[in-house]
């Protein structure tokens, strides 16, 4: 992670925000003629920033994906400026496959409380994408392959962080709803109520009705007890008007 306020982020850095903070997706998979087919798609991520969809059997994308495993997922960075092609956005490429990891898809539903009334039902099933590269243009000029070596992370030295996110959760919401609401007022987010819906080793996700922000974190985590350092410094941070969505460019 660039820690540095004047260094702009690394392309891979950059991908990985991108995904980290859009919670929806352009879905591209392929129809069995062998024509492309786009759609839109929640998504969530992995601890290593894997992506992770939530897709009804009925749905055409996921009889494409049956057929084709081969997926290309937008994430699209360029909402609210007026000159939409000098934001960024990055196309990530990979091979989808079906998962049943119960902490994959707890973090699913957590990103997104609406997909609890639905997650259980028997036609829905969890993803995971395996990336392959990201095609990154963050603004004229500035266009970056960047292969999966480089973008995901190595989880393993940060297993007892995903262990211990859901007690974080609770803790936190439950606990400290003060510290969430500070953060997200510190970081542009409107009102009260908001909730910490994932930790991973690069920040936490809030979420408060349509609202999600990204609570980025100045260095990596491991466990609880450096997430909480990490939230705790965040409050501070916070307090003093230095807490930004965008550390590092």
């Amino acid at each position: 992670m660039t820690s540095s306020a004047d260094t702009p982020a690394a392309p891979a850095d950059l991908v990985r925000r991108l995904m980290r903070e859009r919670p929806t997706v352009a879905l591209g998979t392929m129809l069995p003629d062998g024509a492309p087919y786009v759609s839109l798609a929640l998504v969530a991520l992995a601890h290593d920033a894997s992506p992770l969809l939530l897709l009804s059997r009925l749905a055409e994308h996921t009889r494409n994906l049956d057929a084709d495993p081969r997926i290309s997922l937008l994430f699209d960075g360029t909402a609210g400026l007026a000159s939409p092609l000098t934001g960024p956005r990055a196309s990530v490429q990979g091979i989808a496959a079906r998962s049943d990891d119960e902490l994959l898809a707890q973090r699913f539903v957590q990103r997104h409380p609406d997909a609890a009334t639905y997650a259980g039902f028997a036609d829905f099933g969890l993803f995971r994408v395996t990336v392959q590269r990201a095609h990154l243009v963050a603004g004229f000029g500035r266009i970056h392959w960047v292969e999966a070596a480089d973008l995901l992370l190595d989880t393993v030295p940060h297993q007892a962080l995903a262990a211990a996110e859901a007690g974080i959760l609770r803790h936190m919401n439950g606990d400290h709803a003060d510290a969430v609401d500070l953060y997200a007022a510190a970081l542009g987010g409107s009102g009260t109520g908001w909730a910490l819906t994932g930790v991973d080793p690069e920040g936490a996700d809030l979420h408060r009705g349509g609202q999600v922000l990204r609570l980025p974190f100045p260095r990596l985590v491991s466990d609880a007890g450096s997430a909480r350092e990490a939230l705790v410094d965040a409050v501070r941070r916070a307090r003093d008007g230095i807490l930004t969505a965008h550390p590092g460019g």
